[in-house]
Order: C-alpha cells, then sequence, then structure tokens
C-alpha cells in the first residue's frame, strides 16, 4: 500500500518556514517514468527551467539522459558544471546576453551549446560574434507553431534557413517548436490541437530536404503534450515539470502519472479572528501569478480557503470551530511548481520522512560565474 502520510517530516521541530522540500526518491520515480514513457532515452531533452539544481540534474545523466533545455545563461551554466554533454538554450542571446553564451561555449568545451534564432538580424549578429573568436554556433530555428511569443511562423522559415547558410558563425542543426499554448485537459482535444500545429513543422522539414540541405533535428513540446510527441520517433521532447510535478498538471494532465516531489511547508503564525489562520506563506514564497485559490494546495488540510496574500501571509478562511493552532503544520503543493522554485535559493530534502540535507537551486540566480 502506498505510503498515504508520504509527505510528513517527522523532525519537522528542526525545519524553519517557510521552506521548500524534495523528497529525492519521488524525483528519482519520476526521471524513471519519464524514461519509460519513451522508446528511446536518446530523444529526451528535459528542460531544467523547473529544477534548478545540479543536484536534479545529475539524477537525470545517471538515468542515462544526455541532452537537456535551459531558459537563462545561469541555468546554462549549471549545466555545463554538471557536465552534460549537449545543452540547448531555448533563447536567442542578444547583446550582453550573446557575449555570456559565447564565453560558456570557451569555459565549458566539454558541453556542446546552442541557442535559437528567430530572424536574420540575430543570426548574423550571433554569426558575426562567433567569428571573432573562431568557432561556429549551432542554432536551431525557433518556430512560431500558435503561442504567438517568440518564433517565426513555419511558412517564413524556409527563407530564413536559407538565408542563415550564408553566415559561417552559425549551423543550423534544426528546429525547435514549442507548444505551450496547448493546455487542453481532454488528451484526444489536446492530441488533435498538437497534431495540427505540429505538421507545419512537419512541412518545413521536408522543404528543407528537398532543397539538398541535411534533415533538422526536431526539438518539440514541454509537459503537456510530450505523451503525443513521445510517439514521434524522429524527434526529441522537451518536457520539465516532470521532475517535481505540481497540483496544476495533476489537474489537468491525468494521463501521465508522475509525483509530486517538491511541497511548500508552512505553519500557522496567528489566529486573526474565530473562523480565520494566518501562515507564513506569502508571495515571495508560492508563485503568485495564479488567482488566490489556484496558488497552493494544502496536502494535510485540503479544506482550507485563501482569502488573501501578502508578501509574507496568507490568510485562510478555516470555519467556524476549528482547532487550528499557531505552531501547526501545513504542507502545500504548488499549482505552479517552475516559478516557485526560483523563489528559494535552496530546497531541503526529505528521506524516509527525516531531513537529510539540502539542495541549492544553484540557477535560481540570473549569474552563477558567468
Amino acid at each position: 500500500m502506498a505510503d498515504q502520510n508520504w509527505f510528513e517530516i517527522n523532525d519537522i521541530d528542526k525545519l524553519d518556514t517557510p521552506a521548500l522540500v524534495i523528497y529525492p526518491d519521488r524525483v528519482k520515480q519520476n526521471i524513471s517514468l519519464l524514461t519509460g514513457m519513451i522508446d528511446d532515452v536518446s530523444r529526451l531533452r528535459p528542460h531544467v527551467k523547473t529544477n534548478k539544481a545540479k543536484e536534479a540534474t545529475s539524477l537525470m545523466i545517471q538515468a542515462g539522459i544526455t541532452k537537456f533545455k535551459c531558459a537563462t545563461i545561469a541555468e546554462a551554466e549549471m549545466l555545463g558544471t554538471v557536465g552534460a554533454k549537449d545543452a540547448l538554450l531555448a533563447y536567442q542571446p542578444i547583446g550582453p546576453k550573446l557575449d555570456r553564451f559565447i564565453q560558456l561555449t570557451k569555459t565549458y568545451a566539454g558541453t556542446s551549446y546552442s541557442c535559437l534564432i528567430d530572424n536574420i538580424d540575430a543570426a548574423t549578429s550571433i554569426s558575426e560574434e562567433a567569428l571573432k573568436d573562431n568557432i561556429q554556433i549551432p542554432v536551431y530555428i525557433d518556430l512560431n507553431v500558435g503561442q504567438n511569443r517568440t518564433g517565426i511562423v513555419p511558412e517564413h522559415a524556409l527563407k530564413l534557413y536559407e538565408g542563415c547558410q550564408l553566415l559561417k558563425g552559425i549551423r543550423i542543426v534544426g528546429l525547435h517548436a514549442y507548444d505551450g499554448h496547448l493546455h487542453d485537459a481532454d488528451l484526444e482535444i489536446r492530441t488533435l490541437k498538437c497534431n495540427e500545429a505540429y505538421q507545419a513543422v512537419q512541412e518545413l522539414q521536408k522543404a528543407i530536404t528537398q532543397k539538398g540541405y541535411p534533415e533538422p533535428i526536431i526539438v518539440a513540446g514541454g509537459s503537456p503534450t510530450f505523451p503525443i510527441h513521445a510517439k514521434r520517433k524522429e524527434i526529441e521532447c522537451s518536457p520539465g515539470t516532470f521532475i517535481y510535478w505540481d497540483r496544476g498538471y495533476s489537474l489537468l494532465y491525468a494521463e501521465q502519472p508522475f509525483l509530486p516531489a517538491a511541497l511548500v511547508v508552512s505553519r500557522v503564525i496567528s489566529l486573526p479572528d474565530e473562523t480565520k489562520i494566518c501562515i507564513d506563506l506569502g508571495h515571495k514564497s508560492v508563485s503568485a501569478e495564479n488567482e488566490l485559490t489556484k496558488r497552493v494546495y494544502f496536502i494535510n488540510t485540503p479544506d482550507l480557503k485563501p482569502i488573501g496574500q501578502s508578501e509574507e501571509h496568507l490568510v485562510l478562511e478555516a470555519g467556524e470551530g476549528h482547532q487550528y493552532k499557531v505552531g501547526d503544520v501545513l504542507y502545500g503543493m504548488p499549482y505552479h511548481v517552475c516559478p516557485t522554485i526560483a523563489l528559494y535559493e535552496r530546497a531541503i530534502t526529505i528521506e524516509d520522512h527525516q531531513i537529510t540535507g539540502e539542495w541549492r537551486n544553484i540557477a535560481r540566480d540570473r549569474k552563477i560565474t558567468i
């Protein structure tokens, strides 16, 4: 029988709150689940924006994962420090970020770094800076497949691809298609929309090869569309949230059996009136971009209703006759774990219900050394 109280910390009196806690055994289970959901582990390119820690990334490397995706220079450097073989910066480096990116490629020679482009001006700048250092940077064309955030629409990307062939400082190796706008809970509907968006990517890939160019690698999807893209044997998949999972995805994507592995722990610090309690879990301690009732779910106290939050406090409606006392501990599952992790410089590890150490969320910083 599964441990219904898996989250409880026996030596909780040693843990100051609010605190981010990680359950490494569950992280390992999630990594094992991920590798079991795809035919070839070499097609996995997890996004490290969720975990931001060397320890979590090292567990993925131990499981045979060699390719990663990241969003910041700090995340890219973290990948270099743990010896990741391949790191795609899913960002188009501009200005000082480009200088830092090139410095990364020289500092961590054991990691093959690549980045995104979506216009000829940026591609030209990257090429020119690379040539100054006598290097060639692998790049992926970032495609806008419906999110309308970054990227070039696939119908216009062939011209960009051909134009980039004249730039000696870059080498196009693939296409990047992030469909982060697809969040349908119904897997059938999500699959239909995903396949429709992906069709344009396939057509572009075919047009490129018909021009006589090498077939470009395709890196596609995130966590919501991972089960769909995992069935395409020709592409790389980039889920990220799987490693810690969260309340939002567990409600939306029932077909994915990942386990919550990161919680925020808080304590009751005040009883402002007969029906309300206040805990030490403010905006600074849990991601607050969602509306108030969809920021955190308390596993051990699911009936509490959030009614107000400020920087350091969260006020909850507990109802008349409640039994809560100052000092009571609440275990919260974030609705959105990725930005929640970024609020903490460290995560406390919990194994066999005991505090065992900490993982530094080193890549939450804008800069590590570069």
